[in-house]
């Protein structure tokens, strides 16, 4: 973009789970934001009273659909940005957003929706594995199509893996007091990043020539940790010692095996972090990434330490 002149951006899956906190970020950034919406008055209260923060901070709201063709264009038309922010189960519907660019012929850079680990660098098993399938589908029909990308992997959701001191089989029920398990030996190095930071170093790659038709990886050094380093710095701050309950990886693909949805997407992708290591177990090149803390070193992120304190 031109010096003094912010982009456009139209997020869509904007009320999700990281799609908030990257319309929150655009905003703060001073960018004219949108969001796709299908229905302005959802019957959500928890939507409803999302979307009217986001007006009340000078969001618009677009109306239109993935399924529409027509809306989605005229939706694309009127922005510079294009970020996918969509869940598991739309994916595969990207390509209808592909296809909406390619039509409105005016974007100036396309964010599909990875948001997690490198889909290309990961080694697990379906359900995920058929997921990944797809977003690595995504990113060949983007570059047979000429479209100016910038790929996100994110690496961990805090949010999802923090407040239960990694443990995938209690996410959501809080930090354990007697004992916590641990998939494989607990030495595998994964990274875990606050989903405010992934929005701000999201919104801050959108227009920034580094970062075109490139992959931006977010591994900020103190928050690359295993398992077992993560249950040890937990210990120290509680003042208490966990018993560990140990699963084998054999044991883990049996499991992934019998569980339903949405455990079983849960437990893949924790096989590929916490048993495979896939996050942190490469190199960065630069003919296809760039790291987000090396680019942005005056964003100043949120550490494991400072998020675990929150949990006292």
């Amino acid at each position: 973009m031109e010096p003094g002149k912010e982009s456009r951006v139209l997020v869509i899956g904007g009320t999700g789970h990281i799609g908030k906190h990257i319309v929150t970020a655009s905003v703060r950034h001073g960018h004219s934001t949108s969001v796709l919406i299908r229905d302005a008055t959802p019957s959500d209260p928890a939507k409803a009273q999302l979307l009217t923060s986001f007006v009340d901070s000078g969001v618009a709201l677009i109306k239109g659909d993935l399924f529409n063709h027509e809306s989605l264009v005229k939706a694309i038309k009127s922005t510079d940005i294009i970020i996918s922010a969509v869940g598991p189960r739309q994916l595969a519907e990207q390509t209808r957003i592909v296809t909406a660019i390619k039509e409105a012929g005016n974007v100036k850079r396309f964010l599909p929706s990875e948001f997690g680990s490198d889909v290309e660098r990961v080694h697990t098993v379906d359900p995920v594995a058929s997921l990944y399938a797809k977003k690595v589908d995504l990113r060949r029909l983007i570059e047979a199509e000429g479209i100016p990308h910038t790929y996100v992997c994110c690496n961990g959701f805090a949010e999802t893996y923090l407040p239960s001191i990694g443990d995938v089989t209690t996410v959501g029920a809080g930090p354990p007091t007697e004992k916590i398990t641990v998939l494989g030996d607990g030495d595998a190095k994964a990274v875990f990043v606050v989903e405010e930071d992934i929005a701000v170093y999201t919104v801050r790659a959108i227009d920034d020539p580094r970062t075109l038709n490139k992959i931006i990886y977010m591994r900020p050094p103190t928050n690359i940790l295993s398992h077992n380093e993560l249950i040890s710095m937990w210990e120290r701050k509680a003042g208490k010692t966990l018993h560990i309950v140990h699963i084998t990886e054999v044991n883990l693909l049996e499991w992934i095996e019998e569980a339903a949805f949405p455990l079983n997407i849960l437990l893949s992708i924790a096989l590929s972090i916490f048993v495979r290591g896939d996050q942190a177990n490469f190199e960065i090149e630069p003919s296809f990434g760039v790291e987000a803390t090396e680019l942005y070193p005056d964003v100043k992120y949120t550490t494991v330490d400072q998020y675990l304190n929150r949990l006292l």
